[in-house]
């Protein structure tokens, strides 16, 4: 079985677990995972990892995303997207060009976000969506998340006087962000509310839609993106020494080589991929190994 990554273009309304079971097919194995869930509604680059490789998606996780979004101005919903019921409406149509640059900009940079009331979080060992589902009353603590792009690429108006306002727009943010929470966020910040009607994430770290394949392609030639060039495309690369190779394959540390706070891919003489290591205090400490399996 070849280790490696898949980049797969997510069709809607497939969730990622959907993905990730036509991928086990597909390649043969149950040892198959997914970094960055991607919710039904959405589609785009999800990251699937093949044997060896589903070690890396925790990491490849906590990498920057790019989404192209369209956000509705004027309508509210329950679960910040168009899946949601409907849950208040407002007038969208005085909402001025400098007002949404505005409030565009006061949600781009290093923000506190509070998640959606219908997501994954835990509250008292209790998912979110479930304790919402059920009429609970959810409160999410607000989370720190970086937006370091949000760009306007288009503001079209609808509705016979203009009430309602779709806002499409390019998004990078770190790890956590949601986006419907910043649709929200948008509208209430213009006194109009907002829910997500559209969302295509174009990447995911290094891995873009060119990399992509939908799962037709996939079903007619499964191709893996080999793990030791996931690992570089993703991280600092760090070759060493024929013995500091025999260490790593063992689990032991390496002195650190000045490469960064995160993970470090650490390759044999030959090329081959050893380890994941993280450096701290003066030394590389192994995250996960993929030698000797």
């Amino acid at each position: 079985m070849t280790s490696g990554l898949v980049i797969v273009d997510k069709p809607a309304e497939w969730t990622s677990h959907d993905v990730v079971a036509r991928m086990r097919r597909l390649a043969g194995t149950r040892k198959v995972g997914h970094a960055g869930t991607l919710d039904p509604m959405a589609t785009g680059v999800l990251v699937v990892g093949v044997g060896k490789a589903t070690r890396l998606l925790g990491h490849l996780a906590l990498t920057e995303k790019t989404y192209r979004a369209t956000i509705r101005l004027g309508q509210s919903t329950n679960t910040d997207d168009a899946e949601g019921e409907i849950t208040a409406t407002a007038s969208a149509a005085a909402v001025t060009d400098d007002a949404l640059d505005a409030a565009v900009k006061a949600l781009t940079g290093e923000i506190m976000q509070v998640p959606p009331q219908v997501s994954a979080i835990k509250v008292n060992g209790r998912r979110a969506y479930k304790m919402a589902r059920k009429g609970e009353d959810v409160e999410l603590a607000a989370r720190p998340v970086t937006v370091s792009e949000f760009t306007v690429t288009d503001v079209r108006r609808d509705g016979e006087l203009g009430e309602l306002v779709d806002v499409d727009a390019v998004i990078t943010c770190s790890s956590g962000t949601y986006i419907r929470a910043l649709a929200r966020d948008l509208g209430a910040a213009l006194g109009t509310g907002g829910h997500l009607t559209a969302l295509r994430r174009t990447r995911v770290g290094p891995y873009g839609l060119e990399l992509a394949r939908t799962l037709d392609q996939l079903a007619e030639h499964c191709e893996i993106l080999p793990i030791g060039d996931a690992v570089a495309a993703a991280f600092p690369r760090r070759e060493v020494t024929a013995e500091q190779a025999r260490l790593v394959a063992h689990g032991g540390r390496l002195p650190a080589a000045g490469l960064g706070p995160g993970p470090v891919g650490v390759f044999a003489p030959d090329g081959t991929l050893l380890a994941l290591v993280e450096e701290r205090g003066g030394a590389a400490r192994p995250l996960a190994v993929f030698t000797g399996e």
